[in-house]
């Protein structure tokens, strides 16, 4: 048996069970390190009984809904690669549209940032590899998650401030940015979410109160304490609450520009506040 049949047999009873095919092959690159090209060379040879073994360990851990992140134990974003875990959620390609929004809008070095809920600090991360000079403070309410986002901080050579805090109970100062990624998806939308996300990725970085909408109250009544005078807020949001969460900046900052930003799949995703 060629890996190609033998793959081609996992791979369906991960399609049977809910999950994508696709995963098992991305993995077992992954971890051997093959090339797309050694990996196609690979697929008409005979299966060895280390690439069986290998193979199905990991379909195992793929059946039991583990994201294959989780099992590579990394995931790309923005040019690094960080350390993810059961620990923080994994970093998702929307959430680099925000980065590069963030940078293409700000030029200007030496800027204080905050990013709000840091998880596995990829913002925050990918903005010090984008801006060095800028002063970026990472916090979390999980103590776990900033373990993890300063060992990543550590891998990729970047210097952070890390603060365990509930939005801004533990901050202080004022910031030219402040960027969140909260928790924003309602319980009443628990069924558009992936059976691997609810299973193994950390509900307290999922879910809010509110409808959704808890910690984007909290940063639209607190934030103004902590912005500079010209300070700007870009913030992550669930493809529903575009004009919900923009109303909520409208009534704490009535005097700002509020807009509401799709992603690449024309989805709202972002909203920005500035001067204008």
């Amino acid at each position: 048996m060629t890996l190609a049949q033998y793959l081609a047999e996992l791979e369906l009873e991960l399609v049977v069970a809910g999950e994508e095919a696709e995963g098992l092959s991305f993995v077992y690159r992954a971890l051997n390190e093959l090339s797309f090209t050694d990996f196609v060379l690979k697929l008409q040879a005979e299966v060895s009984q280390e690439d069986r073994d290998q193979l199905k360990a990991i379909h195992e851990q793929l059946l039991a809904h583990k994201p294959a992140q989780y099992i590579i134990g990394s995931s790309d974003f923005h040019g690094l690669t960080l350390k993810v875990d059961e620990r923080v959620l994994i970093p998702r390609p929307e959430t680099e549209e925000l980065v590069e929004l963030i940078l293409s809008e700000n030029p200007e070095s030496s800027l204080s940032v905050l990013d709000i809920g840091t998880g596995s600090g990829a913002i925050a991360l990918a903005l010090a590899n984008g801006r060095p000079d800028w002063q970026i403070t990472a916090s979390d309410l999980s103590g776990d998650a900033l373990a993890l986002a300063a060992e990543n901080a550590q891998s990729c050579g970047l210097n952070l401030t890390f603060v365990q805090s509930d939005c801004f109970d533990a901050i202080s100062g004022k910031f030219d940015i402040i960027v969140s990624n909260p928790p924003y998806i309602s319980e009443a939308d628990k069924d558009e979410v992936g059976l691997n996300v609810l299973v193994s990725e950390p509900h307290m970085a999922l879910f809010a109160e509110e409808d959704g909408y808890a910690v984007y109250r909290k940063i639209a009544e607190q934030a103004g304490d902590y912005l500079t005078e010209k300070g700007k807020i870009y913030l992550e949001i669930g493809y529903k609450q575009g004009d919900g969460v923009a109303e909520l900046f409208k009534k704490s900052f009535p005097q700002k520009r509020i807009r509401v930003l799709k992603d690449q799949f024309g989805k709202d995703r972002m909203v920005a506040m500035d001067n204008g």
